[in-house]
């Protein structure tokens, strides 16, 4: 649809946080893996809860977007991980977030999907909300990660 080419356009910048924000494969980039673990005094979460996080709610937000035999999550305790990672853990978490992230764009960016139209297994939710609700969240998380990663270098 061409009429909204500049929202698709503005929502693709969003999600590769271009403007106002570091991306999140620049926070995730060169973080020390050996403090994955580490729990900073006064932060709630270790960069590998952080980490896992986002890649748990915007799988379930990719999930909930394209399959209608979405499945509903359990809040809290689904979208926080119940163990400490590792260095391969936290690689293949990495790619896993970047992979889905990127599925994301596509699905924003892909004419043939309809950004207002309502998802028929929701309550009202669009596409537009979804890639919205990912920016946002993502933001915020990678705000926190930033923080921690800077302490600890």
């Amino acid at each position: 649809m061409e009429h909204d080419k500049p929202l698709r356009e503005h929502l693709l910048e969003l999600l590769k946080a271009e403007s106002a924000h570091i991306s999140l494969e620049a926070a995730l980039s060169d973080f020390p893996i050996q403090h994955i673990n580490t729990q900073l005094n006064g932060s709630p979460h270790t960069g590998w809860q952080l980490l896992e996080h986002i890649r748990i709610a915007q799988r379930d937000i990719l999930d909930f977007s394209t399959n209608a035999d979405y499945e509903e999550m359990r809040w809290p305790q689904d979208y926080w991980p119940k163990n400490e990672g590792t260095p391969d853990g936290w690689n293949r978490s990495v790619r896993q977030t970047l992979d889905d992230l990127q599925a994301i764009r596509d699905l924003v960016v892909d004419d043939k999907t309809d950004l207002f139209a309502k998802i028929a297994h929701g309550s009202g939710q669009t596409i537009l909300r979804e890639a919205m609700l990912v920016a946002d969240h993502n933001a915020y998380h990678v705000g926190q990660i930033m923080l921690v990663k800077k302490s600890l270098i």
